[in-house]
């Protein structure tokens, strides 16, 4: 079976009561489900993970670098900031899609840049938690994988 890893990045576990206004009234586990039920239509087993620290992160990728064949990431501020994530994604070695909730080439100019956006495969942002479900759809088309999302 296809495994794909989804690793959300800091403050992502404070989904729906932080910011509602930026990111919405989804908490990270609605998104979780949106994520599951998806994938499964494609087939898919998920590991759907958050952590607000980088090292975490980096230990997640490496640790899955041989079993998930895929990894969606929203590495919150990290994605902005973190060279060592960058170099975790890109050894990670398989596709990587990154997804934003928010718009952040809307955001203040600090959020403009993604350092991690090299190492991915594409890029999903401001389209709220349905942007998880998009990255799931772009992950099984990478794979080639053929199933539903009807």
């Amino acid at each position: 079976m296809t495994r794909v890893l989804v690793l959300n990045g800091p403050n992502l576990a404070s989904l729906g009561r932080r910011e509602p206004e930026i990111y919405g009234d989804a908490g990270l586990e609605d998104i979780a489900r949106m994520v599951e039920e998806r994938a499964a239509r494609h087939g898919m087993e998920v590991r759907f993970e958050q952590s607000n620290h980088e090292g975490e992160l980096i230990d997640l990728l490496e640790a899955e670098r041989d079993t998930a064949d895929a990894c969606i990431l929203n590495g919150g501020a990290l994605t902005h900031t973190s060279i060592a994530l960058l170099d975790a994604v890109r050894g990670f070695g398989k596709p990587v899609v990154e997804v934003h909730l928010s718009n952040i080439h809307a955001r203040e100019r600090y959020r403009h840049t993604s350092l991690t956006a090299s190492a991915a495969r594409g890029i999903i942002a401001g389209l709220g938690p349905h942007g998880y479900v998009l990255a799931v759809d772009a992950v099984a088309r990478i794979l080639g994988i053929t199933g539903t999302t009807e």
